[in-house]
Formats: C-alpha cells, sequence, structure tokens
C-alpha cells in the first residue's frame, strides 16, 4: 500500500467542535452586560493572531462561555477574498478573556486524535485550500464557505506521534523564519536612518552653496489622476489604472488592477512613464504620502485621482525624489500639510507642489541614490531568502500532508 493510502482520512466534525461566532449589532444595556474583546477577520492572519487593535462588545454574562476562544483553539475566515479564504491561526490565550465574531469560525479539536497546529498546517496547505475553493460560494473575487462544508472537510488523521513530528520540522523551519524577518527588520531601520541622515541634512539649509531649495512644483509636474465615477466604470476605451491599494512602501503591486474608460486625450494625459512617481494622495495619515517608482511600460497604465503623480524635471533624479519623499513620509512632513476628512488625510496637490524640495548637483543626487541602492539590495537579498525558506516550508507542508514524507523521517 502507498504512503498516500495508508493516510486515515477523517470529517472534520469527527475530530473536533466547530462553533460559529457572536453576531454584533445588538443592544445589550450596561446593567445587563459585560464589556468583553473579541477577536474579528482583521485579527486572524495567516499563520498568526494580529491583536495590535482589538475591539470590544458588551454581551450578556451568560453568552461568555458559548463564544470564548481558549488556548488551543483553531481560527477560520468564512470569507474573504480568494486567496484568504479558510486563512487560520491557532488562539495562544494572550488575552484571557475573548470571544470571537461570527465572521470567524472556532475549531476545537480533541487533541487525542488531533493536534490543533497539525490541522493548522494542513488548512493552510494547498490540499486544504483546494477543499476550501472547490466548496465555497464565490461571488466575483470574494469568496465564503458555511458551518457545514467546514464540518465535512476531510483531514488526514496520522497517530498523534505523527503529528508532533511534522510540527517539529514546521517550527525549527519557523525559528529560521523569524531570525530572518529580525534581520529584515534590523536592515530597514539602518536604511531608514541613514536615508534621514542624507536627506535632512540638506532640507531647510538653503544658505548652504551645496543645496537651494525650490517648490517640488517647480522640481517636476504634479498632477493629479482621473476621478473614477459610474461613467467611467461603464465608459468604453477602457484601460487598466492604479489606485492606492496598488502603491505600497517603496513598491507598486500589479496583482490587482481595475480598469475604466479613458478617452485617447485622458489617456495622453493620465498615462504614466518609466520614472513617474506615485504618491497617496487620500490614505490614513500616517500613510498619506507613500510613494513608489513606476517601473512599468510607458502608457501601460492610467493613474486614479486617488493618487498624485510627479515627474521630475531633467535635473533631477527619480531616485534621488523618490528618496526625498520617503523621508519626508518618515518624519511627517506629509502628515503635517494632510487635510483630514473622517478617517481619511489629503494631501493635496497644491499642498504638496508647495513643499520645500531639496535641489543639489547631480554628482550627490548620484552618490546618495548610489548609497540608498545598496542598502535596499541588502534588503531586497534577504528578503529573496525569506521567500525561499517560506516556498520550502509550503513544499514540506504539502509532501508531509499528502503522504510524500514519512512522519518521523
Amino acid at each position: 500500500m502507498s504512503a498516500e493510502g495508508a493516510i486515515v482520512y477523517r470529517r472534520l466534525d469527527d475530530i473536533a467542535q466547530v462553533a460559529g461566532g457572536l453576531a454584533l449589532g445588538r443592544s445589550v444595556s450596561e446593567r445587563e452586560g459585560v464589556e468583553v474583546p473579541y477577536l474579528r477577520v482583521a485579527n486572524v492572519q495567516d499563520g498568526y493572531i494580529d491583536t495590535a487593535e482589538m475591539k470590544t462588545v458588551r454581551v450578556l454574562p451568560s453568552e461568555i462561555e458559548r463564544y470564548r476562544v481558549r488556548e488551543g483553539d483553531l481560527l477560520l475566515t468564512e470569507g474573504g477574498d480568494l486567496d484568504k479564504l479558510g486563512r487560520g491561526a491557532v488562539w495562544d490565550s494572550r488575552i484571557p478573556l475573548c470571544l470571537h465574531q461570527n465572521h470567524l469560525f472556532r475549531v476545537r479539536s480533541n487533541r487525542e486524535v488531533m493536534l490543533p497546529e497539525y490541522l493548522s498546517a494542513y488548512v493552510s496547505s494547498s490540499r486544504g485550500k483546494q477543499y476550501f475553493l472547490g466548496v465555497a460560494k464565490q461571488t466575483t473575487n470574494l469568496a465564503t464557505i458555511n458551518s457545514s462544508q467546514l464540518k465535512s472537510m476531510p483531514i488526514p488523521c496520522p497517530d498523534v506521534s505523527a503529528q508532533r513530528e511534522v510540527i517539529r520540522v514546521l517550527e525549527s523551519i519557523s525559528e529560521m523564519e523569524g531570525a530572518i524577518e529580525a534581520a529584515i527588520a534590523k536592515l530597514r531601520i539602518m536604511f531608514r536612518e541613514v536615508a534621514s541622515s542624507e536627506i535632512s541634512k540638506f532640507l531647510g539649509s538653503g544658505e548652504s552653496p551645496r543645496v537651494r531649495c525650490i517648490p517640488v512644483r517647480e522640481a517636476g509636474s504634479v498632477r493629479m489622476g482621473k476621478q473614477l465615477s459610474p461613467a467611467a466604470r461603464s465608459a468604453p476605451g477602457r484601460h487598466p489604472y492604479l489606485r492606492v491599494a496598488n502603491v505600497l512602501d517603496g513598491r507598486i503591486d500589479y496583482s490587482d488592477v481595475k480598469t475604466m474608460g479613458f478617452t485617447d486625450g485622458e489617456r495622453r494625459v493620465y498615462s504614466l512613464e518609466p520614472g513617474d512617481i506615485l504618491l497617496n494622495e487620500g490614505q490614513s495619515l500616517e500613510l498619506v504620502g507613500r510613494s513608489a517608482i513606476y517601473d512599468r511600460a510607458s502608457g501601460e497604465f492610467c493613474f486614479q485621482n486617488t493618487l498624485i503623480r510627479f515627474r521630475v524635471n531633467g535635473d533631477i533624479l527619480p531616485q534621488y525624489a523618490q528618496a526625498v519623499f520617503e523621508n519626508w513620509l518618515a518624519v511627517g512632513k506629509f502628515a503635517q500639510i494632510a487635510k483630514r476628512t473622517t478617517s481619511i488625510a489629503h494631501l493635496g496637490g497644491e499642498r504638496f507642489g508647495s513643499l520645500e524640495f531639496p535641489l543639489v548637483a547631480i554628482d550627490e543626487q548620484r552618490r546618495i541614490v548610489k548609497l540608498l541602492e545598496g542598502w535596499k539590495r541588502r534588503v531586497s537579498g534577504e528578503e529573496c531568502a525569506l521567500e525561499k525558506l517560506r516556498a520550502l516550508k509550503r513544499g514540506i507542508v504539502d509532501d508531509f500532508m499528502c503522504g510524500k514524507i514519512p512522519a518521523g523521517v
């Protein structure tokens, strides 16, 4: 019999209790209820739980035990983007009393036959994700699973000692992941310190013969993007455009790009050229002004009005301008000039264009860019090593789960 054929599969509800969470929106009086923290989808990430931002809810004391999460409970999201369906992590009781919302499933396994860490590894494996995608109800890019589908999920059940061996291997890889993540964090701090030292010495030093401060609008062209509207969504001449979600810290994510209608004239106005810098015009206060350099083909993308496009003049390197903008984000200069409406801050093309830009000689710009790119290569090298290790981990999980690697070997 093959190793895969020797694996015994059991329904999830045969080896674990599956429970839904607390529905929000009810009115419980202060006299009758108690205020307790609860976990929601945003807290449950892929393989870990983030409790940096917790919310509370008032419930009846009699409801606490029903919705309480305990150490070893596996929490799974019921829906979301296709690639995040069934995302989950094991709760470690870092908060003594905590509930879970109804958009999360709580899976409490029978530890005599199934360890929660092994179950979590299987759910996050390619086989686990294939099951979710196969049974989920899908609408556009969103998908959901219900309690019955989750309870019916077939789970491989080797003996507990074999499960412990799988967990041991995965934990050793996780330790290496942690070491690389710590190295990346340290390098990023050092990079920011070097960048701040190089850029900040020019700011406010207009009397120095090495630097001349000019308004940003004189250092290059400043333009807002096209406003997204119902008419633009359905208009002919659809063309891909970039928005705030695409512009991350120093890089552009092209994996999720939307389209809308652009006329030929609008294409000429809003098209992007290599070297253009895109800045978040509307964002949370701490991220407004986050920027990245466009590095795709000329005219391949346009941009939305939630972004500002900065196109340098001939005597300024895009990489130098980007370094200046990254420094302004780090020291809070963008936040100082932004206007806030509810939870969103707006940079504003006029306010951005009025900021004083430190113009230095091209040779000095090249020196700064070369220095900072050296640091970026070090960070990138560590990030590549981390991604290779994670790919190895995913491969090992998949091989263990389908019996290609017998546990204990």
